[in-house]
């Protein structure tokens, strides 16, 4: 018998969504139901790594730990990953097809939906509840045709949706009784019910316009879902989310993490944001990095080429340099590991038109992006300190000079990866994950003469979503979400 299923679309972009998703699938598997997450088209730069050798939107990762399922190419079988303005790489079902344009990706959707209902009908075969997200805005009328990510997949695999509105952002009542305005009769009837998330204050107070939305729709309200502060400990899959800085907390060592256009795999971050003798401050391109910053990391690219010419563009170059001077530590991860050493190659132009630029010359290696990428879990030591860690490797390409003599990691098969400086104040790597190991941040932290870490970093994560899914189902009708569910 296969698995009920039920799609969460929402009004716009970062209405909530894929938490939500996150927390029913925690909430539902706590009732022995074996969950598990699905979005037919993701596009995001903040990838994942899954156990059968592919990779998927950082979201689908944290909704399969939220279902305590091993993550799999096929909860997420369409991922785009943004390598310009106009063009993206296309995943599919965790393998690189190739790159495309808003246009030829249109032209690409029929075929790409035989895809995603493959991958549907074999996460609905393992399991006994399928939680399915959509993608961005499900009123986007005029991408309809062909659509494979709201209103096209839900019709093409019969599957209910609930539409979500974000009350935080203003208009909620619009946002939705907008939203079944421009839907097509059909869609419409797809639809079994809304979802109001993010209030705050009296609830009491908008029981009102609970009513006036059901009037004007015709859909029943399934809940008012109010603001949880604990989400933000959550990982943010869209870049939208590093445009302003993390906090205003003061600690006592200054972290400046370089925001470029092509950022990937932002993640990294989030275990620095949660320390509060950290203060991470975003650098963004025609900002400074600060003056007393301790240390300054590069994270990871999808372009890195490209990054790396912005980044000289904005004049950053200038103030690593000089932050160098001084004395100041440097950590590039993946394509910032790339960007820090002498030269980047990219002779079949994988990452875009421009196929080699110099480095920023802190390390004496050098980088040949090949098309072969290489995805996996990765655990070792960090070195000198020899302290473990386990992560994941996301990259194309192959970084050799004589500064990998002096690795900054040893892996348990014996391979070492990464490179550090003579003077050891600037390092390069290509694990990503390596912070939410608490070992790694407590030596970052003892490095700099401070305390070890207090933050037990997976343990939070994993008491937020049991905070998420206890926060639902006091808001949310979830027998009634289940019954819903076909």
């Amino acid at each position: 018998m296969a698995a009920r299923a039920l799609m969460i679309q929402g009004t716009g972009s970062d209405v909530g969504k894929s938490v939500i998703v996150a927390g029913l699938a925690r909430a539902f598997a706590d009732r022995g139901l074996k969950v598990l997450p699905f979005k037919p088209q993701n596009m995001s730069n903040n990838a994942a790594a899954t156990v059968d050798g592919g990779e998927i939107g950082r979201a689908q990762a944290l909704q399969a730990r939220a279902a305590r399922a091993m993550p799999s190419v096929h909860m997420n079988p369409v991922l785009l990953k943004p390598q310009s303005l106009v063009e993206a790489q296309v995943v599919v079902q965790g393998r690189i097809l190739g790159k495309a344009g808003a246009h030829a990706f249109q032209k690409l959707k029929p075929d790409l939906m035989t895809n995603v209902l493959e991958s549907f009908e074999i996460l609905r075969s393992q399991a006994d509840f399928v939680i399915v997200e959509g993608a961005g805005s499900a009123s986007e009328v005029n991408l309809r045709a062909h659509d494979i990510a709201n209103m096209g997949f839900a019709r093409a695999a019969g599957v209910p949706v609930i539409l979500v509105g974000d009350i935080d952002r203003g208009g909620v009542i619009a946002q939705i009784v907008g939203t079944r305005v421009v839907l097509a009769r059909q869609d419409i009837g797809m639809v079994a019910g809304f979802l109001v998330n993010k209030f705050r204050g009296d609830a009491s107070l908008f029981a009102d316009g609970l009513a006036e939305i059901e009037r004007h729709t015709g859909w029943p309200s399934l809940g008012l879902i109010p603001h949880l502060p604990a989400a933000k400990y959550l990982p943010a899959e869209d870049a939208m989310a590093l445009t302003m800085n993390p906090s205003d907390a003061t600690g006592k060592i200054i972290v400046a993490a370089l925001i470029l256009p092509m950022i990937a795999n932002f993640d990294d971050l989030d275990p620095l944001k949660a320390e509060p003798d950290l203060r991470l401050v975003f650098v963004h391109p025609g900002d400074a990095i600060p003056h007393d910053a301790d240390m300054v990391l590069l994270p990871g690219s999808k372009a890195t080429i490209a990054d790396l010419a912005v980044l000289r563009e904005s004049g950053l170059h200038h103030d690593l340099a000089i932050h160098h001077r001084k004395g100041g530590r440097i950590l590039g991860i993946c394509g910032g590991y790339q960007m820090l050493g002498r030269s980047v190659l990219d002779p079949e132009c994988l990452e875009g038109p421009l196929s080699l630029m110099s480095g920023l010359g802190f390390l004496d290696v050098e980088t040949v992006l090949t098309e072969k990428k290489r995805l996996a879990p990765v655990a070792g030591q960090t070195l000198p300190d020899e302290t473990g860690f386990s992560g994941y490797e996301m990259h194309l390409g192959h970084t050799v000079g004589a500064d990998t003599q002096r690795p900054f990691a040893r892996f348990d098969d014996g391979r070492t990866d990464g490179a550090r400086s003579a003077d050891g104040r600037v390092m390069g790597t290509y694990v990503h994950g390596l912070f939410a190991n608490d070992q790694q941040r407590s030596q970052l932290l003892k490095s700099f003469s401070l305390p070890a870490s207090a933050i037990a970093f997976d343990e939070r994560i994993e008491a937020t979503l049991d905070a998420l899914a206890a926060h639902l189902a006091r808001h949310v009708d979830l027998d009634r979400i289940l019954n819903l569910a076909r």
